[in-house]
């Protein structure tokens, strides 16, 4: 069953890349915080790199003056992930994080098939909104969509 409000973030391993590769287990990504991770199905693919990763991007302050770190993840390897993150100039702090055997999305239930596209098990497209570790607010898309977890929706529904 996917992950639901007032679930706590289960404890995988990420990686991103700062100095080098570094790992970043969940709990040391929200404990004691508040933080907005959104999902997206690949990197450089072309809704996430036109309007979903964008819109994090120009909506980052506002989501830091709320007192909200934001971060992104996508079933890729962390050097796709920082590379892509530099072709969209996201500002610093906005974490690009690798989740490359799907470890975290299928630990949060959220993943999909992407084969027949030839890109294997990927994310959904999704945002959700955790305080020290547990969901507050959850926007996982319909099949095809973008809507609920874009920045502005999202910015909205967190008031």
């Amino acid at each position: 069953m996917p992950i639901q409000i007032g679930d706590t973030i289960p404890e995988v391993t990420l990686k991103h890349i700062h100095d080098g590769v570094r790992i970043i287990d969940t709990p040391t990504l929200f404990s004691g915080k508040k933080v907005l991770l959104f999902a997206v199905p690949g990197a450089f693919t072309p809704t996430c790199s036109e309007h979903h990763l964008p819109g994090y991007v120009e909506r980052f302050d506002e989501f830091r003056k709320r007192g909200i770190d934001v971060a992104c993840v996508a079933v890729n390897d962390p050097f796709v992930m920082q590379a892509w993150g530099e072709s969209v100039d996201v500002p610093n702090g906005l974490q690009m994080l690798a989740d490359g055997n799907a470890e975290f999305v299928r630990a949060l239930g959220l993943e999909m098939d992407a084969s027949a596209y030839g890109m294997g098990l990927r994310a959904r497209r999704f945002a959700l909104y955790a305080e020290d570790g547990v969901v507050r607010q959850l926007f996982v898309e319909a099949p095809g969509e973008f809507k609920v977890s874009s920045a502005e929706h999202v910015l909205a529904q967190i008031g």
